[in-house]
């Protein structure tokens, strides 16, 4: 991968030289989908099975069969009765087979040699296998494509977190999201804190009023350092990406878009609208493959004057910290489960049952399982779910953070919003990969 000069902020907000998807309509779609919030006394807590209910058969297909897809193809089965893994798709034959071991071992589902697929059709080829649902957890560059593909195949869509890693993608996949409320089918994504009853019930209780009006939020998730994987004798430079994705950004987004979007998306769920601009600055000390940071800071700005602040590291050896806190002009919340007035005392919290007590009531379920409970309850009582757009929103908050970041630079939404920034090559093959090198962004070039 040969080496190129530092992008200026210009270049981290637009690359033309990269191929771009087909998004008419979703600048001007997008900017009037911030999500809102319920008035004061009118908040309720929807019903949360622990189990959907039951039905005909449902078949679903798995593409991207890494960790995460393994467990997400676990959590759907665990959600109810009559549910199916049919078929897998991956580039690489041994997370496949470690995928069907890891089924066979766990839940003694076997998948035939038919119906596994290799390559990057594989997608196309496993929604076309006789499915009604795909889940989607291929690293997240693949996103807005196999969400406009399954869309286009009449399929219901579960999509892992981020559903994408730029602006291109992001309207993307807004686009299809649309496409397929008009088609009747069901999205459900994996920001996981929105089904958590301890966090659904927090914001229940702050957006009623119980800690008075919003005013800012402090937002963090210190953590260790991800997994590596270092290049190999023989590996191209496609294989060794893909292979370490996760420290690669065009194809995770780095660690701000691809896991600190859970926490961002906590913000956003609160706040119920967008900012306007993103004040960002970050840097690396400790990663040794890749091309991304190990640390950002972020301050949004918001159409009031309001101004919240994300916090992401992943470096091993320092202090953790994961926590959403919510501000408030009568108080502030954890929004894990805790509310304090301004003098720090502690106000409510949430009522975390024994395990062994007889009501259950407040028994907070596994998140990875309850969205594949809500999709399969969505689709069996054909009350359609889709929250495509909360996701594509805070996908698109957490790349204006790493944009300003990198460049070191204010970035507006509607910078954001009018971006025709794409990441990755234009096609895909085991081979070379020209004009993405390994090099670490570095603030303020031009």
């Amino acid at each position: 991968m040969k080496n190129e000069k530092e992008l200026s902020r210009r270049k981290f907000l637009s690359n033309t030289a990269l191929a771009t998807i087909g998004t008419i309509g979703a600048v001007q779609l997008l900017s009037s989908c911030a999500g809102s919030s319920a008035k004061k006394g009118e908040l309720k807590l929807p019903e949360l099975l622990t189990q959907a209910p039951d039905g005909k058969v449902l078949k679903a297909g798995l593409i991207g069969c890494g960790g995460r897809g393994t467990g997400a193809a676990i959590n759907f089965l665990d959600a109810g009765p009559n549910l199916q893994i049919v078929a897998l798709g991956d580039v690489f034959q041994d997370r496949l087979d470690k995928c069907r071991d890891e089924l066979k071992t766990q839940k003694n589902v076997e998948i035939p040699d038919e119906k596994c697929f290799l390559g990057f059709d594989n997608y196309e080829k496993v929604i076309d296998s006789g499915v009604d649902i795909v889940l989607l957890c291929t690293p997240p560059h693949f996103r807005p494509q196999h969400v406009e593909a399954a869309v286009k195949a009449g399929k219901h869509i579960f999509m892992e977190k981020p559903c994408a890693v730029d602006p291109v993608g992001a309207r993307s996949v807004m686009v299809s999201s649309e496409r397929a409320k008009q088609s009747g089918l069901c999205i459900v994504s994996g920001t996981i804190r929105r089904v958590q009853k301890d966090f659904m019930e927090t914001r229940r209780r702050v957006l009623n009023g119980e800690i008075g009006e919003i005013v800012s939020a402090h937002i963090i998730r210190n953590g260790g350092s991800l997994w590596v994987i270092k290049r190999q004798p023989g590996m191209t430079d496609m294989e060794y990406m893909l292979r370490n994705w996760a420290n690669f950004c065009w194809l995770s987004g780095d660690h701000i878009v691809e896991q600190f979007i859970h926490e961002i998306d906590v913000m956003n769920w609160y706040i119920g609208k967008n900012p306007v601009k993103a004040m960002g600055w970050g840097g690396r000390q400790r990663r040794i493959t890749g091309d991304q940071y190990d640390f950002f800071s972020i301050e949004y700005l918001y159409d009031n004057g309001m101004q919240t602040h994300c916090a992401a590291r992943q470096i091993t050896g320092c202090s953790n910290l994961t926590k959403q806190l919510i501000t408030g002009t009568k108080g502030f919340a954890n929004a894990k489960g805790q509310l304090y007035n301004l003098k720090g005392e502690e106000i409510w919290t949430y009522p975390y049952p024994e395990e062994n007590a007889t009501d259950q009531t407040w028994k907070v379920i596994d998140p990875y399982v309850q969205e594949h409970i809500n999709l399969v309850t969505a689709i069996r009582t054909e009350n359609i779910v889709n929250d495509a757009e909360a996701q594509v929103n805070s996908t698109l908050i957490s790349i204006m953070g790493r944009i300003s970041a990198y460049s070191g630079k204010d970035v507006t939404w509607d910078e954001v919003m009018n971006s025709d920034l794409y990441l990755g090559p234009k096609t895909y093959a085991f081979g070379p990969v020209t004009g993405i090198p390994e090099t670490i962004p570095v603030i303020g070039a031009m």
